[in-house]
């Protein structure tokens, strides 16, 4: 059976030749036992490839089981796929075949295989070899004569590297590797596809047929559809349901195909492959840390200015109104940075050297006693204006005023 023979029989759509090549695959590994693995974005049709490997192959008068591994919960996969005893767990009031048991001499789809809890990846890995399986509860070894074939969106490898995933289980199924194309990488196909799905659904609804400008053709072709086949049926029902007018301009399209943000997938803070499993504590501590290093280098250069007694220099003085209101307007929108704590100041002896200086400093210093030197002076400079002072100090004026009630400043 060609390629276009093998189309007609399964409805499938396209000429792509990455798609022509996976079907190519499938045919011919179909005659053959060995474990498939098929990979590919959701929603590219992963599910045909098992059935045609199955129909053309010597099992297709047994059994065909379609799993989705990752819609079992993790406590009753094993039931599942190899079947428990009576009493083997809580509810367990009977014995049950498992698929492995019930689709002996036929075929099992394994989707979502990187799901699979890495327990199960050790009972699957068993079958794979040698065809062995034990049932939940028991300790009699079964044997089963099934084809595997699985599939998987995630990137197995990674998964591996990060311990989530057995390499002996990914080579074991990996035998033949089937890489179906993302819609994107099928543009010639795209429009082929809307017009069947919208001849589908005019039939299904009994209504014309809807047909896209060419202005709409462009924008479908040229749009990345992130969730390939199944969201672009998607649009196309929407479209054939909703529109009164048969005929779609790429005006009336756009409305439909949601707007795709290119670093959507980013993480806010962190950035880069090695950062990707960061708990949110550990992202929570960077942020202190951070923090804790501007409140330091803050303390610094309020020291130095008001020893000095260089507030009048321009360009150090709006470095240190930039400084305080950015850590303040952290401080009133975020229960992140805190107060200091209130050290009394030492007073320093004339003869002090800058190293003595530089000491005391790391061991004393107050932050909020310069603050409040900081507030008087502003104050005194426009005579109890206090929005005026604000100003002044890069802060809001309601800021001020709790800062005035808190250290009891008096005009």
């Amino acid at each position: 059976m060609d390629t276009q023979q093998i189309k007609q029989r399964f409805g499938i759509i396209g000429s792509a030749p990455g798609l022509d090549r996976a079907i190519n695959i499938a045919a011919q590994v179909a005659l053959t036992d060995l474990s498939v693995l098929i990979s590919g974005e959701s929603g590219v049709g992963k599910e045909v490839m098992p059935q045609i490997i199955h129909q053309l192959s010597a099992r297709k008068h047994n059994k065909y089981i379609a799993v989705n591994c990752g819609a079992i919960p993790e406590g009753t996969i094993d039931s599942e796929l190899f079947g428990h005893e009576k009493g083997a767990f809580t509810g367990a009031y009977e014995a049950r075949k498992g698929y492995f048991e019930v689709a002996n001499g036929g075929t099992i789809f394994l989707d979502e295989i990187g799901e699979l809890p890495v327990p199960t990846q050790a009972r699957l890995l068993r079958v794979l070899e040698s065809g062995e399986f034990i049932k939940v509860g028991s300790s009699k070894v079964l044997k089963t004569d099934v084809r595997i074939v699985a599939a998987t969106n995630v990137n197995i490898p990674q998964a591996i590297a990060k311990g989530k995933f057995r390499d002996d289980l990914y080579y074991r199924l990996n035998t033949v590797p089937i890489q179906l194309p993302a819609l994107r990488e099928r543009k010639e196909d795209i429009h082929i596809l809307f017009r069947k799905f919208a001849a589908d659904f005019a039939a299904k609804y009994r209504m014309p047929a809807v047909k896209l400008t060419e202005g709409a053709v462009q924008l479908l072709t040229n749009y990345a559809w992130p969730g390939n086949i199944r969201q672009l049926k998607n649009v196309a029902e929407q479209v054939s349901v909703i529109e009164s007018s048969r005929e779609v301009s790429e005006e009336i399209l756009s409305t439909y195909l949601p707007v795709i943000n290119p670093n959507q997938n980013l993480p806010a803070i962190y950035q880069g492959e090695e950062n990707s499993d960061l708990s949110e504590r550990d992202i929570l501590y960077k942020v202190l840390f951070d923090l804790k290093g501007d409140v330091t280098e803050l303390k610094s250069l309020v020291f130095s200015l008001m020893n000095n007694d260089s507030l009048q220099t321009e360009p150090q003085k709006t470095e240190l109104i930039q400084r305080v209101k950015r850590l303040y307007d952290k401080s009133d929108e975020s229960e992140l940075v805190r107060e200091p704590e209130v050290y009394k100041p030492q007073i320093l002896p004339a003869e002090s050297t800058i190293a003595e200086h530089e000491e005391i400093v790391e061991e004393s210093l107050s932050l909020a006693d310069k603050e409040k030197e900081l507030i008087i002076k502003a104050l005194s400079k426009y005579n109890g204006k206090r929005k005026k002072a604000a100003e002044e100090l890069g802060i809001s004026e309601r800021t001020l005023y709790r800062k005035i009630k808190e250290y009891s400043i008096e005009n």
